[in-house]
C-alpha cells in the first residue's frame, strides 16, 4: 500500500489521459474503505491515521470537517465515510509548506499549478507576506502581520471598504467573534460560502416558515414514509446520508430520487459496517428515479400540486374526505385559496417540456404521495443555484403543507448542508443581512451600536473589489477565488485589492491570486490540539439538523507557529481597533484565553444557547429548537405561507445545452484529492463533460471528442472553458455536466438566482465548439 509522499515538491503536475468505465451502480462496501485508507496513508502515517480515524465523530473528538450531516444517536466507532476520512487525513498530512518553498516559488509559478498541485504540498507552517512589487512571500512575525492589517483597514475611507469572507469550515466561536469585531469596525460586509449554496434555501424557507433552516432530524428520516431526494447526489457529497436512507427503507419506508444524473449512492448502498455490504448486494436506495432536465424541479412540483388539488376534488366529489390536511391548512397556513388558484395554471405540455420526464412518471410520484403518511423532502444544489432556485423551493414547501407534511414527526423541510459549520456561521451572525434583533442583541452585550445597512453578499463583494469600492479582502477557511463563480472576473477582482490576507491551513489558489500585498496567515486545524493559557481549548460547530457539539483536536500542532482562528481574528481586532475612540472597549486578547467567555457571550446574544457552557458539556451537545416543530411560524403574519410561483424553466436554442457545474467522487468542495470519479466511472481526467449520447450525436460530434465549452449570456462577453472531453454518460437528455473549479469560469458574475443572489452554477446555457489542434 503506498505510504505518504514525503517530498510533495517533486510531484509532476497531473495531466489529463482519460480512462472511461461503466459508471458504478453501487456506493461505498469495501472499495471505499479500500480508498480511504490509500488516500490516508498517501498524506500520513499509519498512527496519525489511526489517531483521527478513531476520533472522527466521536464524543469527545474530532468533528469530521468533511461535511454537516448529522450523527446518530448511538455512534459506531467508525463513525465516517470515505470522503471524511480523507479529508481529515488530507488536513492531518506529514507534508509542510515552509519558508524554503516560497523561496524557491514564485507567487506566479505557484498560479500556475493545479488545485491538485497547491493541497498536495501540506500545511501551511508560519505566516508569510508578498510585499507591492515582490515576486515571492516571504517570512513576517505575526506582530508585523496583524499590525499591516490593522493600519490598513484604519486607512480606508469607510470600513465598507473592507469585506471578511468566511467558508463553513469556521467553527462557532472564531465566527461569534469575526462577526463582532467586523460590526465593531463598522461594517456588515460578511459574505459567505452559503452565498453560493444554500442561500436560495435560507430565502425560500424564511419566506414561507420564518426559519432558514431543516426541520427535520435524523430519527424523521428514518421514520418517513417517502423521502423525495431532489438534486442531490448523497454517496459523494454526504455519504453518511445513505446510512440514514438505508434505516427508512428497513423501516418500510420509500426513497424517490430526481436527478439529472443516475448517481451511484442513489442506486444502492453497500454499507461497510453490515455484512450485507460487504458480501452481499447492500440495500437499493430509490425505489425509482425521476431523471429529470437541469432546473425542471419547479414545473414538477407545480405539477404534483396541480394533481394533488385534482385529486382532492375529485375525493370531494364522490363523498370522500379529500386529500389535503384541511386541519393544517386552516390552522397554521394563510395564502391557500390564491396558491390554489395560481397552481392549477400548469399544462401537461409545459410540464412535460420543462422536466423531460413522461406523464407515467409524475402520476407514478403523485401516487405515491397519497400513500405517504409523511413525506420528507431533501435538496441541495441541484435545486439552489437555478434562476428560479427560490421559487422551487417555495413551490416544494407548498406541496409539504398541502397534506400537512410539515411539524410532525417523519415530515419536513431537509436542506442538506456540505461544509461542516456552515448552518452554524450563520447562526453566529456571519451575514451580511442579519436581523435587527441579533444587531440589538449584540450591541446591548458589547456596548455599541452594530451598523444597520446590508453588507455586500460574495457577488456583490467580487464587483465591489472590481470597481474599486472595496480594497481589502480577508478570508477564513476558505478558497473563494475556486469557489466563486466568473472565475475570471473574480481574479481580476481580487488583484484589484491593495491588502488580501488568507487564514488557511493548506495551500491553494487564493493564495496565488492576490492583491498589491498579500497575507498568509497559518492556522490550527479541526484535528490540531488548541492549547492556550488557561488550558487545552475545545470549540463547537452546528450540523445540518441544528445539532451543536464539541470537537477536540487531538493531534500536535502542525507547525509551533500556528495560531488558532480565534487567536488570529482577536489579535487583528486588537491591531485595529485598539485606542481608537469610536471601538467599544472590549477584552479581546481574553478570549484567545479561554473560549469559554466567548460562549457566555454566546449565550447571551443567541437564542437556543441559553447556559451554552453549561449544555455544551453533554457527549452529544444539544439541538436547537426549531419553532416550526411546535407550530410557531415566525413570518410576517404568522402562519405558514403558500405562494404562487411563476412557472420558468431554461429554455435551450438549437445546439445548446444546460451545463450543471459538480464536483467529482474524489474531490472535497474545490479541492480534488485524485484525478477520478470513481463512481461515474472517470479516471485519470478532470476536464471532461458528461452528455448524452443521443445529444452528442445530435449536436454532429462523438464521444471523445475534443470540446471548448463557451457559455451564453446576455452581456454578449465570450466565456471559454478550452479542451473537454466529451463523455457519452446517461444523463438527462438536453444537459451537460462537467467540474467545478474548472467550468467556474462560464458561470457569469451577473446570472443568479432571484432573491437569493446566489450565483447559477447548475443553469448555465452553452453551446461546444470543436477544439483546436494542439501544436
Amino acid at each position: 500500500m503506498k505510504r505518504h509522499n514525503k517530498n510533495p515538491e517533486t510531484l509532476v503536475d497531473p495531466v489529463d489521459h482519460l480512462e472511461v468505465t461503466p459508471p458504478k451502480t453501487y456506493a461505498a462496501g469495501l472499495p471505499a474503505v479500500r480508498k480511504a485508507i490509500e488516500y490516508s496513508l498517501s498524506q500520513t502515517t499509519v498512527r496519525r491515521t489511526a489517531l483521527t480515524l478513531l476520533a472522527i465523530n466521536q464524543p469527545g473528538g474530532i468533528d469530521c470537517p468533511g461535511c454537516a450531516w448529522p450523527d446518530p444517536e448511538h455512534a459506531h466507532k467508525n463513525e465516517y465515510c470515505e470522503n471524511g476520512a480523507k479529508h481529515i487525513n488530507d488536513e492531518a498530512t506529514s507534508a509542510r509548506v515552509t519558508r524554503e518553498f516560497f523561496a524557491t516559488h514564485s507567487v506566479d509559478e505557484l498560479d500556475g499549478k493545479s488545485d491538485y498541485w497547491l493541497n498536495q504540498q501540506g500545511r501551511l507552517t508560519e505566516p508569510m507576506v508578498k510585499r507591492p512589487g515582490a515576486t515571492h512571500y516571504e517570512p513576517i512575525a505575526w506582530a508585523e502581520a496583524f499590525d499591516l492589517i490593522g493600519r490598513e483597514l484604519n486607512g480606508l475611507a469607510s470600513p465598507d471598504e473592507s469585506m471578511f469572507y468566511v467558508s463553513g469550515r469556521l467553527n462557532n466561536e472564531a465566527a461569534f467573534l469575526l462577526q463582532t469585531f467586523v460590526r465593531a469596525f463598522g461594517t456588515n460586509n460578511l459574505p459567505d460560502c452559503s452565498n453560493m449554496c444554500h442561500e436560495s434555501s435560507g430565502s425560500a424557507l424564511g419566506e414561507t416558515l420564518g426559519i432558514g433552516k431543516g426541520s427535520v432530524q435524523l430519527e424523521d428520516i428514518y421514520d418517513a414514509d417517502l423521502v423525495l431526494v431532489v438534486g442531490q447526489n448523497p454517496g459523494t457529497n454526504h455519504p453518511r446520508m445513505l446510512s440514514a436512507l438505508e434505516e427508512t427503507k428497513g423501516r418500510g419506508g420509500r426513497v424517490v430520487a430526481v436527478n439529472t444524473l443516475p448517481e451511484a449512492g442513489l442506486i444502492r448502498f453497500k454499507n461497510p459496517q453490515k455484512p450485507r455490504g460487504v458480501v452481499g448486494k447492500g440495500t437499493a436506495i430509490a425505489d425509482d428515479f425521476l431523471l429529470i432536465r437541469p432546473g425542471g424541479d419547479l414545473a414538477l412540483f407545480k405539477m404534483v400540486n396541480k394533481l394533488l388539488l385534482e385529486a382532492d376534488d375529485a375525493s370531494l366529489a364522490a363523498g370522500g374526505e379529500g386529500v389535503l390536511d384541511r386541519s393544517y391548512i386552516a390552522t397554521y397556513a394563510t395564502g391557500f385559496e390564491e396558491f390554489a388558484e395560481q397552481a392549477r395554471d400548469i399544462t401537461w405540455e409545459q410540464a412535460l417540456e420543462a422536466t423531460g420526464l413522461t406523464r407515467e412518471a409524475i402520476e407514478g410520484l403523485v401516487e405515491q404521495v397519497l400513500a405517504a403518511k409523511s413525506v420528507i423532502v431533501c435538496w441541495a444544489m441541484g435545486l439552489t443555484q437555478h434562476k428560479h432556485g427560490v421559487p422551487t423551493i417555495r413551490e416544494i414547501v407548498n406541496f409539504l403543507m398541502l397534506r400537512g407534511n410539515i411539524g410532525k414527526p417523519g415530515a419536513g423541510v431537509c436542506p442538506v448542508r456540505g461544509h461542516s459549520n456552515v448552518q452554524g456561521d450563520r447562526t453566529m451572525g456571519i451575514w451580511e443581512r442579519m436581523p435587527d434583533t441579533f444587531l440589538d442583541a449584540l450591541g446591548k452585550e458589547f456596548g455599541f451600536e452594530p451598523p444597520r445597512h446590508h453588507g455586500f453578499d460574495s457577488v456583490e463583494g467580487v464587483r465591489a473589489m472590481r470597481d474599486g469600492t472595496a480594497k481589502v479582502f480577508v478570508g477564513v477557511a476558505g478558497n473563494f477565488v475556486r469557489a466563486m463563480s466568473d472565475s475570471d472576473v473574480t481574479e481580476a477582482a481580487l488583484r484589484n485589492c491593495s491588502l488580501t490576507v488568507q487564514i488557511s491551513t493548506k495551500l491553494n489558489r487564493s493564495h496565488t491570486v492576490v492583491g498589491e500585498t498579500a497575507l498568509i496567515l497559518p492556522t490550527l486545524g479541526r484535528s490540531d490540539r488548541d492549547v492556550q493559557e488557561s488550558g487545552e481549548q475545545f470549540v463547537t460547530v452546528e450540523d445540518s439538523m441544528s445539532a451543536v457539539h464539541a470537537t477536540r483536536g487531538k493531534l500536535p500542532p502542525a507547525s509551533p507557529h500556528l495560531l488558532s482562528e480565534v487567536a488570529i481574528i482577536g489579535r487583528i481586532a486588537t491591531a485595529t481597533l485598539a485606542g481608537r475612540e469610536d471601538a467599544p472597549v472590549i477584552d479581546w486578547a481574553a478570549y484567545e484565553r479561554d473560549y469559554g467567555l466567548i460562549r457566555d457571550h454566546i449565550a447571551a446574544v443567541v437564542p437556543g444557547f441559553e447556559e451554552f457552557n453549561e449544555r455544551i458539556k453533554e457527549p452529544k451537545g444539544f439541538t436547537l429548537p426549531n419553532p416550526v416543530n411546535s407550530g410557531i411560524y415566525r413570518t410576517a403574519t404568522g402562519k405558514a405561507t403558500f405562494t404562487g410561483n411563476h412557472l420558468e424553466w431554461l429554455e435551450t436554442p438549437p445546439g445548446h445545452l444546460i451545463l450543471q457545474s459538480l464536483r467529482s467522487h474524489d474531490q472535497w468542495n474545490t479541492i480534488p484529492y485524485a484525478m477520478d470519479d470513481r463512481y461515474r466511472g472517470i479516471h485519470n481526467a478532470r476536464r471532461i463533460v458528461m452528455v448524452n449520447p443521443d445529444d452528442i450525436a445530435e449536436l454532429g460530434f462523438a464521444d471523445g471528442d475534443v470540446v471548448d465549452i463557451v457559455s451564453i449570456w446576455k452581456d454578449g462577453i465570450e466565456r471559454r472553458a478550452p479542451r473537454f472531453t466529451l463523455v457519452a454518460y446517461p444523463a438527462s437528455r438536453g444537459s451537460a455536466a462537467a467540474y467545478y473549479p474548472e467550468t467556474n469560469v462560464l458561470v457569469p458574475l451577473d446570472s443568479v438566482a432571484e432573491i437569493s443572489n446566489t450565483p447559477t452554477s447548475k443553469g448555465v446555457l452553452v453551446r461546444f465548439e470543436r477544439a483546436a489542434q494542439e501544436g
